[in-house]
């Protein structure tokens, strides 16, 4: 990773550097969480996620509340059981538990599947962006992600402003 962070910074001083001798290079930056935190194709699949996954949330919540009121009650009457009913109490609270831990992984492996697969594609809608704004504007190499960019280099606002123009899925485009 920092022989690539290095290899960028080199790239990017070589271009500085010729620059003046080439005829001014253009460099642009663009922040990709912000894109994803603030362009309105990012919320929309942000959104599609949550309700998509909403119920099972719930249920989830529903099961792990079982849990605990069921260990709460075997503590609270643990010295009133036969040892057989604590035995039997410790076996179902086993299976519940491991019933809720085996439905919650499953649970965030679908979810974070379903995230990558969404913000993917808002990544790869605003690389497209990206470089039209690059082609049409000239520019020499564009970073994403960097440790610090000057503002004025920043391109990030308009990358989010030509995702937030196209139309949303399934909506035709406001004329």
């Amino acid at each position: 990773m920092r022989k690539i962070r290095g290899l960028m910074v080199g790239v990017a001083l070589a271009c500085a550097y010729q620059g003046p001798a080439l005829g001014q290079n253009k460099i642009g930056f663009v922040n990709t969480e912000r894109i994803l935190r603030e362009a309105a194709f990012a919320v929309r699949a942000q959104k599609k996620l949550e309700t998509e996954f909403a119920k099972r949330d719930q249920e989830l919540a529903k099961l792990a509340e079982q849990v605990k009121r069921m260990q709460a009650d075997m503590e609270k009457n643990a010295m009133t059981m036969t040892e057989t009913q604590r035995r039997n109490k410790e076996r179902e609270f086993g299976e519940l538990n491991r019933d809720w831990q085996r439905k919650q992984r499953d649970f965030r492996e679908e979810f974070n599947q379903r995230r990558n697969e969404e913000l993917g594609q808002v990544v790869a809608e605003a690389n497209t962006v990206i470089r039209r704004i690059a082609e049409q504007d000239k520019y020499d190499i564009i970073f994403q992600d960097a440790v610090y960019a000057n503002p004025r280099i920043d391109i990030t606002k308009r990358v989010i402003d030509a995702l937030d123009a196209k139309p949303a899925e399934g909506k035709p485009a406001a004329r």
